[in-house]
């Protein structure tokens, strides 16, 4: 593996979570580079900052295409760039076992509830309708179910009786983009195996 990763960014919306990585590839905190930033939505707020950045971006929109057609176009956007690892960064698209297993165990996500709990949308009021106590992120390697692959790293954020949608996904937010990035950062420089439905550390 060379020193620097070359990384691909999928988003769909805002890309904070995008922007958190970014920020600590260029601080050095994690040894990687973003090769390319792709959205499957033209005005996605995320592929504004990028270009902004000075950084390569592609918008490959998935309306009035077959999924096969769309992820084909993906990528072919990802290979040329040089991907060795994708980041999912809010892409609202459920990925195929044809298109993950072209990057077995590359393909990294974060979903804003303690997995295997609230998979799927619209989380935080699913997580503020059962009524638990705690909640948080999670960053798990992609599998080719929805939100079922192995853990790599979770952060807890504890539910006010108050709190709504909103308010628990801003603090939810916050820990995401700490979780991301240290997850992306062990990933590149520590051993690793799966075992089961979590990765292990050596």
């Amino acid at each position: 593996m060379s020193d620097v990763t070359r990384l691909g960014i999928l988003l769909s919306g805002r890309g904070s979570n995008f922007l958190a990585l970014a920020q600590a590839c260029a601080a050095g905190e994690v040894p990687a580079e973003i090769a390319l930033v792709l959205s499957n939505v033209a005005g996605a707020e995320g592929i504004d900052r990028a270009r902004q950045m000075g950084l390569e971006t592609a918008v490959i929109e998935h309306r009035g295409l077959k999924r096969a057609e769309h992820e084909r176009r993906v990528l072919a956007a990802v290979d040329s760039a040089g991907c060795e690892w994708i980041c999912l960064a809010g892409y609202m698209r459920l990925l195929s076992k044809a298109f993950i297993e072209r990057y077995p165990e590359r393909i990294l996500n974060i979903h804003p509830s303690l997995l295997p709990s609230f998979p799927g949308l619209d989380v935080h009021k699913q997580v503020l309708d059962y009524g638990v106590r705690v909640s948080g992120c999670t960053v798990h390697l992609v599998d080719a179910g929805l939100d079922t692959g192995p853990v790599v790293e979770q952060r807890v954020v504890w539910v006010n009786s108050d709190d709504t949608p909103e308010t628990l996904a801003s603090r939810v937010l916050h820990e995401e983009h700490i979780a991301y990035k240290a997850a992306l950062h062990r990933l590149l420089v520590e051993p690793w195996v799966v075992e089961g439905r979590r990765v292990c550390f050596r």
